[in-house]
């Protein structure tokens, strides 16, 4: 691409800033703009269900760069706009603002919006879902609210925000109350055991769980402030305040409505490319078509990091494919969940150290092939589990179930 062109990056997230740096690093020598529809310089997003909630860091600490270090860089940042819609054949955005805005390369990442219920009295102030800057602050005041009328909080959904959600309120002296409709938490994520790990870590806080928890409405007073949410089977859980943690969607309707390939997400390969060659996309609004056909949809800082990278390569004309085995993390109640692959479809697990007393992992295999690693605070098999991951060496269960065993030992040159 020449000095002339334009590559415009749709979404001010994680995947959205590494793409923007990862083009200027890759030689681009063109004009890069960053549009983002919140008025906030780009923020890191997984402190907001935790310390930004609790009120341990300042904005300064949120910001994950100030305009004046993007403009440095010959990035230009516009912040409170939305791309209303996208003319391929022309090469062009329209803007929430009225202006058109021409580009040679485009990087979709639009991230996701949190899921609403469609329940009577869901649309009441006081029932907060959490994803951006805004919502949090938005139910930090709804938890002073409730700490200082003693009122507690309801969480709907026992995922990682709902969870993380609830830790930081108890943290905070409020009394919050968890409904998930799952017969366990975390079901889409965790194995029973640590299902179970969790649940005892959350009730032993003090956290009420309600499982096979079916929500018929939230009642709401008067002023029309929730003030009750009602299940069902007839019982009734008192709140100031509610918390959707009932998941996320991938934002993709700008993409489906411009005839990207869309199926729950943008469509993209491993090279983080569209269906129209001068797009890609990187992030939560991305589904990655696999090998075998089938759609992965990853929400990770990890995913989007790499997603933007590969997608930033594409329109580079390099090649970096987004390999990697995904990982994740959690922290709750001083405890560091930190996950290597995915577990889904694991027909045998063995757990190494005591998740009783300690730091403990859980290995995942199938068919005798590690395919995922789960641990509690500790970090060094994490590491080791996505070095042996992205090597795809595998120990055996058998191995593993040794306490002696050095599963490092399988990564040493021979």
């Amino acid at each position: 691409m020449t000095s002339a062109a334009h590559i415009v990056v749709v979404g001010t997230g994680q995947a959205g800033i590494t793409a923007a740096e990862a083009l200027r690093a890759g030689g681009f020598e063109g004009e890069i703009t960053l549009i983002g529809d919140e008025p906030h310089a780009p923020y890191h997003r997984p402190p907001l269900s935790k310390a930004w909630l609790a009120g341990e860091v300042q904005a300064a600490q949120l910001t994950m760069r100030l305009p004046e270090v993007l403009a440095k860089k010959g990035i230009a940042l516009r912040t409170g706009v939305r791309v209303e819609s996208i003319d391929r054949a022309a090469q062009s955005l329209r803007l929430s603002d009225g202006q058109a805005l021409r580009y040679t390369g485009l990087v979709l990442a639009t991230g996701a919006v949190a899921r609403r219920l469609p329940l009577p009295g869901a649309q009441a102030p006081n029932v907060l879902a959490l994803r951006t800057r805004d919502d949090a602050e938005a139910i930090a005041a709804r938890l002073a609210a409730c700490r200082e009328a003693g009122r507690p909080l309801v969480v709907i959904g026992g995922g990682f925000i709902g969870l993380e959600v609830a830790a930081t309120a108890r943290k905070l002296g409020v009394a919050v109350t968890v409904l998930e409709a799952a017969p366990r938490l975390l079901m889409r994520a965790l194995v029973p055991a640590l299902s179970d790990w969790f649940a005892a870590l959350h009730r032993a806080h003090g956290v009420e769980l309600v499982l096979d928890a079916a929500v018929e409405s939230i009642e709401c007073d008067a002023a029309g402030l929730a003030q009750a949410v009602s299940l069902r089977d007839g019982r009734r859980f008192a709140c100031g305040a509610v918390v959707l943690g009932v998941g996320v969607q991938a934002d993709d309707v700008l993409a489906c409505a411009a005839g990207l390939a869309c199926d729950r997400g943008v469509i993209v390969d491993e090279h983080g490319r569209t269906s129209d060659p001068l797009i890609v996309a990187a992030g939560d609004c991305t589904a990655r078509r696999l090998a075998d056909g089938s759609l992965l949809r990853l929400e990770s800082v990890q995913a989007a990091t790499e997603g933007a990278k590969a997608a930033a390569a594409s329109l580079l004309g390099q090649a970096r494919p987004f390999t990697a085995a995904p990982w994740f993390w959690s922290d709750q109640f001083g405890h560091k969940l930190q996950m290597a692959g995915l577990s889904s479809g694991a027909d045998t697990s063995v757990t190494r150290g005591d998740p009783a007393a300690g730091p403990f992992s859980l290995w995942h295999f199938r068919d005798g092939v590690l395919v995922a690693v789960d641990t509690i605070d500790s970090s060094k098999d994490h590491l080791l589990a996505r070095k042996l991951l992205d090597a795809r060496v595998s120990p055996t269960p058998g191995q593993l179930a040794d306490p002696a065993f050095e599963a490092a030992s399988l990564l040493a040159p021979h």
